[in-house]
């Protein structure tokens, strides 16, 4: 395998073009969700009981993820018909309806363009969490080993936390809007010259001139 293929793309850069089967029909990325955040979730298979918690968090918080202006997408390396069945299972044992699409990439294609197999474990996809903007860039990757589940609601908060920080152009504190020093407050950047930085000493809300926080 080269290394175009096994290659784990890094933050920003654009997500590989490809087009591709899933359970809502033949789908093409990131063109299909042009002007929409994406959210692209890979899961080791069908069937699992990690993964299941997993896709029914994500099922109870799609509306949510909307409001942002986000769609959420599943990959794993299973077939279609086993994500169909699947999808079918939660819906009648668990009582939840899985609304977005999962894709199938049963020849491992996409996974190994993203980085998503590891050696060690087999052909089963990690649990990968990438975050696309509007224009298709790569903004967020998260890694999980197999043995542990993802917190859907960190994916949620960290894309919320994506778009303030986009939309006025500041940075957000640990746990955002929860932060233990600065609760809701985001971070101002940086002084990148004396005098800012002279001016901005002792201002109300600061620690440092270095560290200027603001209320949005």
């Amino acid at each position: 395998m080269d290394n175009v293929q096994t290659g784990m793309p890094l933050l920003g850069d654009r997500m590989p073009e490809f087009t591709i089967q899933t359970t809502h029909g033949m789908k093409s990325f990131p063109k299909d969700y042009s002007g929409k955040w994406i959210v692209l979730f890979s899961h080791p298979g069908d069937f699992t009981p990690v993964c299941t918690t997993e896709f029914v968090a994500f099922a109870k918080r799609e509306a949510e993820f909307k409001k942002l202006n986000a769609e959420l997408v599943g990959l794993s390396i299973d077939q279609v018909f086993s994500h169909i069945k699947w999808v079918e299972w939660i819906e009648e044992k668990l009582n939840v309806k899985i609304p977005f699409p999962i894709i199938a990439d049963d020849t491992g294609n996409i996974a190994k363009k993203l980085g998503m197999l590891h050696p060690g474990k087999g052909a089963n996809t990690v649990r990968a969490v990438f975050i696309m903007d509007p224009n298709g860039i790569i903004r967020l990757i998260i890694y999980y080993p197999q043995e542990i589940g993802r917190q859907v609601d960190e994916v949620l908060r960290a894309l919320k936390a994506m778009q303030v920080a986009d939309a006025n152009k500041v940075a957000m504190p640990e746990n955002w809007p929860n932060n233990e020093l600065l609760k809701d407050k985001v971070i101002v950047p940086p002084a990148k010259d004396m005098d800012t930085a002279m001016k901005r000493k002792g201002e109300k809300d600061s620690y440092d001139w270095w560290f200027v926080y603001k209320s949005l």
